[in-house]
């Protein structure tokens, strides 16, 4: 366990921000976490867990304790000719796991490559990219609870798992902690092409179709319009797409006959919030010194020194601008600290 005070953020969340925690607590076991969550002063205190940063605006330095889990390892419970289920600790990076599960031939979450943070995330956001969520792939999250140490297995249904959300993210949110999930892969092919420009780029690329190839053309296409935050402060996607009505996205189709839209179910539709974004001609702009990247608009930036407050106010200037425009409220993916 490490154990430091007045600890500098700025490297622990992928926006940059210059701001600190009174104290940052890292642990590598669930021993650990027990022992940490037994404290009094955590119990009447505030506390915030984090995992690699990449969710996450910060309003101003965090007056209390941040938790951040550093459990590794891979584990394979089970394996037939089909498949195999991989237990992993919620500190491994994301990627690095993506990559791991493409270096065994196990097929699901290639199409989830280059997503930056840690696997514990994955089961709490339900991470998405390109036709595939991380719910597609979770069979269980282990936890424990906080207000007693207890620890609890989630199944994929007790997760409650939809767009972007789980039930760690509602009603049960600061409530567990993940320390470990589960996921189960394919042995055989089975590819998700069909989304965005994934097939097109393939085809571009004069590659076959491979699994490793399917997740080098992910982070080709991923590095080309997104900003690295080692480089440019961001925390990736930052508004979720909308699901609207299909009358609406219809009512809309009418003005707007080029509009991109993903079938979700016979009564929604969900839209691009980046191509909205563009339309209302955000895309390279700044207010002060956040601002909304030029290749990707859905992607606020730091563009050097920027504050939390300046990086809400142009979010809420967009979220207007859309509204405006079509009639629709979209929504922050990102967790804002301090508000």
């Amino acid at each position: 366990m490490n154990i430091y005070t007045d600890y500098s953020l700025k490297s622990r969340h992928t926006f940059g921000m210059d701001v600190q925690t009174a104290l940052f607590i890292e642990y590598a076991t669930k021993e650990e976490l027990k022992e940490i969550l037994q404290n009094q002063q955590l119990e009447e205190g505030r506390w915030l867990h984090i995992g690699g940063g990449s969710n996450l605006l910060f309003m101003g330095d965090y007056p209390g304790t941040i938790l951040h889990s550093s459990i590794k390892g891979y584990e394979v419970l089970s394996e037939d000719a089909e498949g195999v289920i991989v237990r992993v600790g919620a500190g491994e990076v994301w990627d690095d796991f993506v990559a791991y599960t493409v270096a065994q031939g196990w097929y699901g979450a290639e199409n989830l490559s280059w997503i930056p943070g840690e696997v514990g995330a994955s089961a709490v956001q339900n991470i998405g990219a390109y036709g595939v969520e991380a719910k597609d792939l979770i069979v269980n999250v282990e936890t424990i609870e906080v207000a007693t140490g207890e620890e609890r297995i989630f199944s994929n249904a007790e997760c409650a798992y939809a767009y972007r959300e789980s039930i760690f993210k509602l009603s049960l949110k600061g409530q567990y902690i993940v320390t470990h999930v589960s996921y189960r892969l394919k042995k055989t092919p089975s590819y998700h092409l069909d989304y965005g420009n994934v097939r097109a780029e393939l085809a571009k690329a004069n590659f076959e179709l491979t699994l490793a190839n399917v997740r080098q053309v992910i982070i080709d296409i991923r590095q080309a319009k997104l900003p690295d935050p080692n480089v440019q402060g961001n925390a990736g996607s930052f508004f979720m797409n909308p699901i609207v009505p299909r009358a609406h996205f219809e009512a809309l189709q009418k003005d707007y006959p080029q509009i991109p839209h993903y079938e979700v179910d016979a009564d929604r539709v969900k839209i691009p919030a980046a191509w909205m974004i563009d339309q209302c001609g955000w895309k390279g702009k700044r207010l002060g010194n956040a601002g909304v990247h030029d290749k990707q608009a859905l992607v606020l930036v730091n563009c050097g020194g920027a504050t939390g407050a300046e990086v809400v106010r142009l979010s809420e200037e967009i979220q207007q601008s859309v509204f405006k425009m079509f009639g629709i409220q979209i929504y922050p993916e990102v967790n804002f600290i301090g508000v």
